[in-house]
């Protein structure tokens, strides 16, 4: 963990020194400038910004990974639509994805999505509300602590037919177009949403396709038999 702290604050210096030679800012050109214009921010502070950004994903971007391997090993269809298409992506090539490579896996980019639909890296998130909410002439006040069990929101049957089967299918575009935006929320919603859901997406694809170029999955137990433990929300 030292190596990895010393790291981000090796990076952050030299960034800090090579201010004004970018275009395109990334996402630590933007806390420094922003430290910069307001004073708002220390290094540490944005150390500790970027190591959440970094690596506070990693556990739940690899359960989405473990969790997608496993549906695809329980339906093997699935599995072949897949790899049929990553074979046209790549054909016999050994190169590694390009950025290019994964816009191009949308049927991968679909079966990511139901995985995490039907298992969210994390089940449900914690809330403050800052105005009154009104659910069916119900008020909540402002204030109020509250919990969005996304795990359970995702099984809503009126929003998702049959809702404990897996189906990639209702992430094409046609299947979604009319469906709430807060009907499916494994990575939040709204101003605190998670920053690096794209980036986690990404590396999801990047890592799966690179799997399933070479291999093939089946999985042999039961939801019950995995004998699943919760985690905590966000």
């Amino acid at each position: 963990m030292e190596e990895l702290l010393k790291f981000v604050n090796d990076v952050t210096k030299n960034i800090r020194e090579e201010s004004g030679k970018k275009k395109r800012l990334a996402f630590l050109d933007l806390l420094l400038e922003y430290s910069d214009e307001y004073e708002a921010l220390s290094d540490e502070d944005i150390r500790e910004e970027v190591d959440t950004f970094m690596f506070a994903g990693h556990d739940t971007t690899a359960a989405a990974i473990n969790w997608t391997l496993y549906l695809l090993g329980k339906h093997h269809e699935i599995q072949d639509k897949v790899y049929e298409e990553i074979e046209s992506i790549f054909g016999n090539s050994e190169r590694e994805a390009s950025s290019s490579d994964l816009r191009e896996m949308k049927y991968l980019d679909c079966c990511i999505k139901e995985s995490l639909r039907l298992f969210p890296s994390v089940p449900g998130y914690g809330r403050e509300l800052n105005e009154d909410a009104i659910i069916d002439d119900y008020v909540i006040p402002k204030g109020t602590s509250t919990f969005i069990f996304a795990y359970q929101l995702h099984r809503d049957p009126e929003v998702f037919p049959d809702p404990e089967t897996y189906k990639p299918e209702r992430f094409f575009p046609e299947n979604y177009s009319n469906r709430s935006p807060y009907a499916y929320i494994p990575f939040s919603a709204g101003p605190r949403n998670c920053i690096g859901q794209k980036f986690a997406l990404m590396e999801e694809k990047v890592i799966l396709s690179t799997f399933l170029r070479k291999y093939r999955v089946e999985s042999t137990r039961t939801v019950e038999d995995l004998k699943v433990a919760g985690t905590q929300g966000l």
